[in-house]
């Protein structure tokens, strides 16, 4: 039995009924093509939330923030002192496991910047250390960062996220062209600081193209009213971006003497922290660092738990949770679109067998065995599907350009070689269990009632 010989009886069934050979196709086709567009927009999506999730600080970056006390110890409510640099201090000096600790005081939403007429909220006004840079992996463009110097003299310095900049002293779609308002002075709350430094425009690598070619090739149809967020449009890791490109840094002493004397007793502003940041060295330690910093604070709150360790750990499961359920989603839609081909496979098939049972008969009187009809009739049934299986993979294509259309977002789809070879090979596998019964039913035809058959 020659096996080119049979996959090209196969093709020329195929093409000798096209229209009804590509009705049959069209299921695998789909199939295939969305079994690995949803695997592009899920690819696309996890890059979007771990993009996001590095935005921050990545999977070393912990966050110690104040909760109540456990029930156990409510009585003691009116003692508790809130995370301070008291804090601060002993973790420095006790907590080998720990490479990097960055204390924050936090205005809230409701926080006002001003310049002249315009007004703004920022998403973060902070006081902090100026290690909040390799913290929050921030980048400074233009400037500086303030220094130990300006914490100690708490100087009305800042240092500002590129939205802060468009909102107060115009975008690039305004004025055509990138201000830098390095010395120039705004108001927050009421106090006058000057800019000494501004960070990088945070944005998906999507946007940084659209921006360069928008500034290589201004148009005056952009220019007017408009205003430009630079926060993306809804990706998976936009929310990130719009943080921190609407973020002000302040010396951490300046946001105390400077804001919280309203809030404080006795004179003193108020020292408690809104968070306390810590990096530990390597993800391996995530438990013993947690631990050693525990039993570090447990001593400096007098052995009352009103803290906790919010890790981005859990934020990395959950990522692999939501991509699990995602592929698991998308795959058992399209495991069903390629059922139905399989299917319509299966069906083409019994119709070709009834169309050609006398040249069955014919050829079985004439010496043909029954495993070679059987793997003839198997072969064209799989011929199909792998067509069906290349026509999907090419139609997946341009199925991604269109969700790209449709579903625009700052985390394109990105097409993986793997979920083209699961989808291409789940096809053929279809049409191979397809043409199953179809080559049984032709392998048992008795030669003498087919020759018969009218």
């Amino acid at each position: 039995m020659n096996i080119w010989a049979t996959i090209i009886v196969g093709l020329k069934e195929i093409w000798s009924h096209k229209f009804r050979s590509a009705l049959t196709m069209l299921g695998i086709v789909l199939g295939v093509a969305s079994l690995v567009g949803m695997s592009a927009l899920v690819k696309g999506m996890e890059n979007g939330m771990r993009e996001a999730m590095q935005a921050v600080g990545g999977i070393e970056k912990v966050s110690v923030i104040q909760q109540e006390l456990p029930p156990a110890q409510s009585h003691l409510a009116d003692q508790v002192v809130g995370i301070t640099m008291a804090d601060v201090e002993a973790l420095k000096q006790n907590a080998t496991l720990t490479k990097l600790i960055t204390p924050e005081m936090n205005m809230g939403r409701g926080a006002v910047v001003s310049r002249g007429k315009k007004i703004y909220r920022p998403w973060n006004i902070s006081g902090t250390w100026p290690n909040a840079l390799e913290m929050n992996v921030h980048t400074i463009e233009y400037g500086r960062m303030f220094n130990e110097i300006d914490d100690d003299l708490a100087r009305n310095v800042c240092v500002i996220g590129t939205e802060v900049r468009d909102q107060l002293f115009g975008s690039f779609e305004e004025t055509g062209k990138e201000i830098i308002p390095i010395g120039e002075n705004i108001n927050i709350n009421g106090q006058l600081f000057t800019i000494i430094g501004m960070f990088t425009r945070y944005e998906s690598e999507k946007q940084k193209k659209e921006r360069e070619y928008q500034m290589a090739n201004p148009s005056p149809e952009r220019m007017g009213p408009q205003r430009r967020t630079g926060w993306g449009r809804g990706g998976p890791g936009g929310w990130a971006f719009m943080m921190k490109n609407s973020t002000i840094y302040m010396p951490l002493n300046t946001m105390w003497m400077k804001f919280r004397a309203a809030s404080g007793t006795g004179g003193i502003p108020d020292p408690t922290l809104s968070t306390l940041n810590i990096r530990i060295t390597s993800v391996e330690e995530m438990e013993a660092a947690l631990q050693q910093a525990r039993n570090v604070m447990m001593q400096t709150h007098f052995a009352m738990e009103d803290f906790d360790f919010r890790t981005q750990e859990n934020w990395d499961e959950n990522i692999s949770k939501q991509v699990n359920n995602y592929r698991w989603s998308g795959g058992i839609i399209a495991a069903i679109s390629l059922i139905v081909g399989g299917i319509g496979i299966m069906n083409i098939m019994f119709a070709s067998i009834t169309e050609r049972i006398r040249e069955i008969g014919v050829r079985k009187a004439i010496g043909a065995t029954t495993f070679a009809i059987f793997v003839q009739i198997l072969i064209e049934s799989i011929v199909v599907a792998f067509i069906g299986g290349v026509l999907g993979l090419i139609a997946s294509y341009g199925l991604v350009e269109l969700f790209k259309i449709l579903i625009p977002t700052d985390n394109e789809p990105v097409i993986m070689m793997s979920s083209m070879v699961i989808a291409f090979s789940f096809g053929v596998f279809v049409g191979l269990l397809a043409g199953l019964l179809p080559a049984v039913k032709a392998a048992k035809l008795d030669p003498i009632e087919a020759l018969r058959y009218e």
